[in-house]
């Protein structure tokens, strides 16, 4: 058994004053043994490791809930247009020549950016996810892995069984840090019956639904010209919404869209920059959130943001809403829960998201030793409108060390960065030679 023992500030997330200004919290294997001021450790617990980290706050690792881990070699590659022409005429013919080994490797720099950005979890769709799968197993994170189903495309079927074999290889495995879903693209490109045909397999497997809902103002209008209905409305038609969905983005939602989400207990997974990027628009979340409707945060793919920076995305979501409807919403605390406790129960996660008894060990620290976090009037609002990727110190995973003092444990971040940048050049030069 390894015993390990951490004094620092500390953030649990089990409410908005739960917070131990000279705190400690004890770890045993991959959980937590206990959560409280100096002193509070069970009686007889004797740590083969203490980290003395009085400067830092302690809090759960970030969820990222929605992202495509291996679009990171597209960063910077296309910007500056909307989502379609973004989509079809840049992004697509760029995917078109991604190799199994390439997409590895773009997944494993994401998880090098993640990772060093207090990233703990995230809900990935993409192509050749046991590829997705082995890097996410060697960089040691959690994640909930879902194929990205095109059922319009050449490849739909195909694409089907291939989830359908990702959950029966990998769901559950690396000790429990791996789940699987379905993940059918959007509305707008799989059919009803593939639709069908997706829900019955995921609820024959018993795993959950992710996919891209009212994302843009193009789908909106092209849903409703082919069914007469909005993207949500149709999908709720179909019954794609009973178990466990994830939604990502739900941009352009009517007032009755809002009320079938909170009704069929739909999660959003919500991408504020990658919307403000592609000039997709703004989600309300305030008021899906005051609908009862449970809202994560995801950055989407880094060719959209361009970052995968978890606290830039809680400054970002903040001020969004803050600008659409008024100052006083989606106070800091609650971006932060939106970030940790929201996420993990946007993936349907049960311990992660908070630092309490019997809950896994996937935390992160933050250095507060720094310029622009004194005075230190208020730590919630300077993690979410003052921090940023740089300042985390140290990441946990089910009890392993990650990250200490910035330094990464599990992947060879140079050879990674090496990799990235010569596959991802080498595909730029074929299709411009094209």
């Amino acid at each position: 058994m390894t015993k390990i023992l951490i004094h620092a500030m500390v953030l649990p997330m089990t409410g908005a004053d739960a917070f131990f200004p000279q705190g400690e919290i004890c770890i045993e294997d991959d959980k937590i043994v206990s959560v409280g001021v100096l002193g509070s450790a069970p009686a007889g617990f004797e740590p083969e490791r203490i980290l003395e980290l009085p400067n830092d706050v302690v809090m759960p690792g970030l969820i990222n809930t929605h992202t495509h881990a291996a679009m990171t070699l597209l960063r910077g590659y296309a910007d500056d247009l909307p989502l379609m022409p973004w989509l079809n005429e840049k992004i697509w013919p760029f995917e078109d020549k991604l190799t199994d080994e390439d997409i590895y490797w773009g997944t494993s720099i994401a998880l090098c950016e993640m990772i060093r950005s207090g990233t703990t979890t995230m809900l990935d769709m993409y192509a050749s996810m046991d590829q997705v799968a082995s890097a996410v197993l060697l960089a040691g994170t959690r994640a909930v892995l879902s194929r990205g189903l095109i059922g319009n495309g050449p490849n739909g079927e195909r694409a089907l069984q291939e989830n359908i074999e990702l959950v029966r290889r990998y769901h559950g495995t690396g000790d429990g840090r791996l789940s699987i879903m379905f993940g059918p693209h959007a509305p707008y490109t799989c059919s009803a019956d593939y639709l069908k045909k997706v829900k019955v397999e995921a609820d024959r497997l018993k795993v959950g639904v992710h996919i891209h809902v009212a994302e843009t103002q193009d789908e909106i209008n092209i849903v409703r010209e082919q069914y007469g209905k909005t993207p949500v409305q149709w999908l709720d038609e179909l019954g794609l919404f009973s178990g466990h969905v994830v939604a990502a983005h739900c941009v352009h939602l009517t007032a009755e869209d809002i009320e079938i989400l909170a009704r069929q207990n739909v999660c959003v997974a919500h991408n504020a920059e990658s919307n403000m990027k592609l000039s997709s628009g703004t989600a309300p979340i305030t008021e899906l959130r005051a609908k009862g409707v449970v809202v994560g945060l995801g950055t989407d793919g880094a060719s959209s943001n361009n970052n995968l920076d978890l606290f830039g995305e809680m400054r970002s979501a903040a001020f969004q809403q803050k600008l659409r409807v008024n100052s006083t919403v989606l106070p800091a605390y609650e971006v932060l829960e939106m970030a940790t406790v929201g996420g993990a129960q946007t993936l349907g996660l049960e311990d992660v998201g908070v630092l309490a008894p019997g809950f896994k060990a996937d935390l992160i620290t933050i250095d507060m030793d720094q310029p622009h976090f004194y005075p230190r009037f208020s730590i919630p609002a300077h993690l979410v409108y003052a921090a940023h990727a740089g300042d985390v110190r140290t990441v946990m995973v089910d009890g392993k060390f990650l990250m200490e003092d910035r330094r990464l444990l599990t992947m060879d971040v140079g050879k990674v960065c090496q990799e990235t940048e010569t596959r991802a050049k080498r595909i730029a030069m074929d299709l411009n030679v094209k």
